[in-house]
């Protein structure tokens, strides 16, 4: 009992020490100063990002500086990977503010309640990082995410619409109302909004494509913000940021009405998952070209420490962003200090710069957000996964239309996704292939139908491509025993269950029924290469000793002549047999 305790605290204090695989490169000159350049340079795009990001969940700009704090320098203190940027994203902020919206709150509560998602999300997370439970995510399927990521980009982008062309649209019910009031309200474009709107994209689109090396979002914030300032823009009917609130955030407890939390947890859960898809997706990319360790539940763990703190400095809810993660890298970050500069920066700017962020246009965050998720929408992936599998491009389209269907609601989306993929795994696994196998010219033993090889009728050798288990048994015992049917002289049946890895009581009960039945018409049921899983199992059922030790084989063409030296003329074995000095091929 001692020895687990003992296992047990170690583990922890390890989860809750990472930054100790790091810390001591910090003696480095060389290493200190590319991290302090690498958090300046990632503090540069997170500024207006983050203003930006939370005006997208609905929350006032400074929301997003908040979030940009205290959040980026826990997870990377307590994250496995060292370069990941943490902070507010796009589909992250689009889910808090579907799940907010629904609610009718006022502003001020509306930040509370976006503070308590953000701490059920953190305690999600660090749960599943603490039980070593991120296999979870493995439930997200690639066409899940693909086909999700693709549609919330479309609702984000579309969303931000209003904001360009100096809008007030009432919101529909769902998201495709709210496009439809955007259309229908177009004659009333406020022109000097408008204006300021595609000129901000257009130096984003310039910036980035002539000068791809200078922080284009931040130059263009800054260019907008003082012409904004120079022409009044603000007293001409445009919409700017306002006053910011200077200082750190305070620290507090958020509180809800608890007859709201069973409606928060459902989407709490899912910015939890996808957050995180995201963020170890990015974390995995920049680990595969650095070498680095990266652990899933360790950086689950310290994803959740940040959304914690988030909520506590009265954030929102925040995970590890594809942009600012390859700015991190690509500016030679090498430890979690470069994140650390990142959170004292931003806190500077709080304390200090806030002054000059209140001409900033409205109309520009809109256009960074645009031009921020332009890059998620991506047919290609989709196409590959279409050719892959049909099943996976069902799923991805699937999912991308019911999304756009049912936003806001986004959550839905992705649960009908997870549901049809473990639809169509169990229809792929309920009905496995199962062929009789013969000796081809190549020496190999191959599908009889496919390649027109001769058979035996007295022999008859079946390969089984799938595992044992409820929802594939009946599938197995009732199309070998049509395909035994079609050979009245048939007295030997040897399975190849080489493939199965499981076997549960249903299968068992399938294979026991199975020799039973040939046994009682005379045929003898030999398996082979069955793994050593399968065999303990059964085993310890008992069936093992029911078929006897002598009807398994490690080999097919064992089985085949080790039921010659029994039945001798009885049966005719020589199409599966082969020239000894070759061997066979599994």
């Amino acid at each position: 009992m001692s020895n687990v305790l003992i296992s047990v605290v170690s583990e922890l204090k390890d989860r809750f020490t990472p930054y100790k695989e790091w810390v001591g490169t910090l003696k480095e000159k060389e290493v200190l100063k590319a991290d302090m350049m690498a958090g300046l340079t990632v503090a540069l795009v997170l500024v207006p990002q983050s203003m930006a990001y939370a005006q997208l969940a609905n929350l006032p700009a400074y929301v997003g500086l908040y979030a940009s704090f205290l959040p980026v320098i826990i997870s990377a203190i307590f994250g496995s990977s060292r370069q990941l940027a943490t902070g507010p994203v796009a589909i992250v902020s689009l889910m808090t503010a579907a799940a907010i919206g629904s609610m009718e709150l006022d502003q001020s509560t509306a930040m509370v309640y976006a503070a308590f998602l953000a701490l059920m999300v953190g305690f999600i997370q660090v749960s599943l990082g603490l039980l070593r439970l991120g296999i979870l995510v493995d439930f997200l399927s690639h066409p899940v995410v693909v086909g999700f990521t693709n549609a919330a980009a479309l609702i984000i982008g579309s969303s931000q619409v209003s904001k360009i062309f100096g809008l007030e649209v009432e919101k529909g019910e769902h998201h495709y109302q709210t496009v439809w009031n955007i259309i229908q309200g177009l004659p009333d474009t406020h022109m000097v909004t408008l204006i300021m709107g595609v000129f901000s994209l257009f130096l984003l689109i310039y910036l980035k494509k002539e000068f791809p090396k200078l922080p284009n979002v931040l130059i263009t914030v800054v260019i907008c913000t003082v012409i904004s300032a120079l022409l009044h823009f603000e007293d001409k009917g445009g919409a700017v940021v306002g006053v910011i609130p200077a200082g750190l955030p305070s620290f507090s407890i958020p509180t809800i009405d608890s007859t709201h939390f069973s409606k928060l947890f459902t989407t709490a859960l899912m910015i939890a998952l996808i957050g995180f898809v995201e963020a170890i997706s990015v974390a995995k990319a920049i680990a595969s070209q650095t070498r680095q360790r990266l652990s899933a539940n360790q950086e689950l763990v310290g994803q959740g420490l940040g959304n914690i703190a988030s909520s506590l400095t009265n954030g929102y809810a925040v995970s590890g962003s594809f942009s600012r993660s390859a700015v991190n890298f690509s500016a030679d970050a090498r430890t979690g200090l470069s994140s650390i500069v990142t959170g004292i920066l931003v806190a500077v700017t709080l304390l200090f710069l806030t002054p000059l962020l209140y001409h900033l246009p409205q109309a520009t965050l809109a256009a960074v957000i645009m031009m921020a998720v332009a890059g998620l929408v991506q047919v290609k992936p989709i196409k590959h996964a279409w050719k892959v599998h049909r099943h996976d491009g069902i799923i991805a389209i699937v999912v991308f239309f019911v999304t756009l269907v049912v936003a806001p609601h986004l959550e839905q989306g992705v649960l009908v996704g997870v549901v049809l993929s473990l639809g169509l795994f169990l229809y792929r696994t309920m009905s496995p292939r199962l062929i009789e196998v013969a000796r081809h010219e190549d020496t190999t033993l191959r599908g009889v139908d496919r390649f027109n090889l001769m058979s035996s009728d007295t022999v008859s050798i079946f390969r089984y491509d799938g595992d044992l288990y409820f929802a594939n048994s009946g599938y197995l015992e009732g199309k070998l025993l049509n395909m035994v049917s079609q050979k009245p002289n048939l007295k030997l049946v040897v399975l190849d269950i080489e493939s199965a890895d499981q076997l549960d009581a249903t299968g068992e009960e399938m294979l026991k029924n199975l020799f039973d039945r040939l046994q009682s018409i005379g045929v003898e049921l030999y398996i082979a290469r069955a793994k050593v899983q399968i065999e303990q199992a059964l085993k310890r059922s008992g069936l093992y000793e029911h078929i006897g030790s002598a009807r398994f084989f490690r080999q097919r063409t064992d089985a085949v002549r080790a039921a010659k030296e029994i039945m001798g003329d009885d049966i005719d074995i020589s199409m599966y047999l082969k020239p000894m000095h070759k061997p066979e091929a599994s």
